[in-house]
């Protein structure tokens, strides 16, 4: 098939790329130059594993192709994907300009019927506006399909490869059909590919992302209340997840989520229910109990330490939200930051990945080290927030030699504190109890 796909950032560029390796002729429309230059030297703006791979060897056997001009790509193509950003405006809405403009440009671009499939994240019902967008501008036949993306970054394109389930939102089985002949190729162990309604395909999206926000709040509410009863959060896990009704995916206890998906999502479906005055309690819990446990970390460092940290220096190990990814947005490192240069630390950070993307949020208000035992020589505790495998298993004996007290705050509950009590390490987790 003839795929367009305007934008190409997480989402549209791994679509893209996915989509190319399945054997389609695939154009990814960018405004920047610089980065469409870049893309065609096989260079990637973003850290996501395999897919440097994959997007070299697809422009390499001329099936992947990177331009600036929309019109090109339209006209080339039957099917486009709009996967442009919606971030969140201060009241929590999703920013719709750029979505509105890709749109527009489609439309005066179109030389012919085209399938317009809306990748980016949006309020329940911009399929009716979109339909709006475009009429103005085009007198060709054109279909408005949702098909909401759930990858995870850092296993983006396996999510997009073996997708659990695929949704496409549209009235028509026509569209459907040829909707699901594009996918076919990433669903042949019969993983569904789900016909439904645009609103509620829109909706899926956010009610897929506020759930699973909700269990990571509810399990970071639990780890509170067992810090302060004396209870371990891990063992009550291992207890929750035996449970077939619950399940074992996301239920670690940490220091909060963050991301792209989830904070905006969560607030995008808080706004839209504002709109026609339907009260969401739970998933607004879930959003305050995340904010606070963003600065958990904190509170324990204040609580050994003393509220001034004046003097103090602090390893930090990990600053993107999550392993496997640069992306700094909403990540809990920002706020653990923010928090300990109030209180007069000093803080030297390390993550395999995201230092310059951190630079661009933060600039040098940090020192970033080259090594994990860089940062931690000379500091006064180890405070880790990103579980990336390496820091899993450190050498225990070298890093107490290089720590000032050998103390960690282990926002993620990667280590073992009996195991870490024995080598004479004071360690605190999230929800572990008691100190040990």
């Amino acid at each position: 098939m003839k795929v367009a796909v305007i934008g190409t950032g997480y989402v549209g560029l791994v679509a893209g790329a996915c989509f190319a390796d399945s054997g389609n002729n695939v154009s990814c429309v960018d405004n920047d130059q610089s980065k469409i230059d870049a893309l065609k030297q096989g260079v990637i703006p973003i850290f996501e594993p395999g897919l440097d791979t994959l997007v070299k060897r697809n422009v390499a056997e001329g099936r992947l192709h990177f331009t600036t001009s929309t019109a090109e790509a339209v006209i080339a193509s039957d099917i486009i994907f709009l996967a442009v950003g919606t971030p969140p405006l201060p009241n929590g809405e999703p920013d719709m300009k750029y979505l509105k403009s890709a749109a527009e440009e489609v439309a005066r671009s179109m030389n012919g019927h085209k399938i317009i499939v809306n990748k980016s994240t949006v309020p329940i019902g911009t399929h009716k506006v979109m339909m709006e967008w475009i009429t103005p501008y085009t007198h060709f036949p054109f279909e408005i399909v949702s098909n909401p993306e759930f990858l995870k970054e850092g296993s983006a394109l396996e999510d997009f490869l073996k997708p659990d389930r695929v949704v496409i939102g549209t009235h028509k089985e026509a569209v459907y059909k040829t909707m699901a002949e594009l996918y076919a190729p990433f669903v042949r162990q019969g993983n569904p590919v789900l016909w439904m309604d645009p609103l509620s395909a829109e909706m899926t999206k956010y009610a897929c992302n506020a759930f699973l926000a909700t269990r990571i709040s509810f399990m970071n509410e639990l780890a509170v209340l067992c810090d302060k009863l004396g209870g371990d959060i891990e063992q009550v896990r291992r207890g929750m997840i035996t449970d077939t009704r619950i399940g074992k995916h996301f239920l670690y206890a940490g220091v909060g989520y963050g991301g792209s998906c989830f904070p905006k999502d969560v607030q995008a479906l808080m706004s839209t229910a504002r709109k026609v005055d339907i009260p969401m309690g739970i998933v607004t819990a879930a959003e305050t109990a995340n904010a606070r446990q963003k600065a958990i970390l904190v509170s324990k460092i204040k609580a050994h330490f003393g509220n001034s940290l004046k003097n103090r220096s602090f390893a930090l190990w990990g600053l993107a939200f999550k392993p496997n990814t640069d992306d700094m947005r909403e990540a809990p490192a920002l706020i653990i930051i923010e928090e300990l240069l109030k209180a007069g630390a000093k803080v030297r950070a390390y993550d395999p990945v995201a230092e310059e993307t951190t630079k661009k949020v933060i600039g040098e208000k940090i020192t970033y080290c080259s090594s994990a035992y860089d940062a931690a020589n000379g500091a006064d505790a180890l405070v880790l927030v990103t579980e990336w495998n390496e820091f899993r298993n450190p050498d225990f004996d070298h890093l107490k030699a290089l720590l000032k007290t050998p103390i960690i705050f282990d926002g993620r509950n990667v280590y073992n504190p009996a195991h870490l009590q024995k080598q004479g390490y004071t360690y605190y987790g999230i929800g572990r109890g008691a100190r040990l």
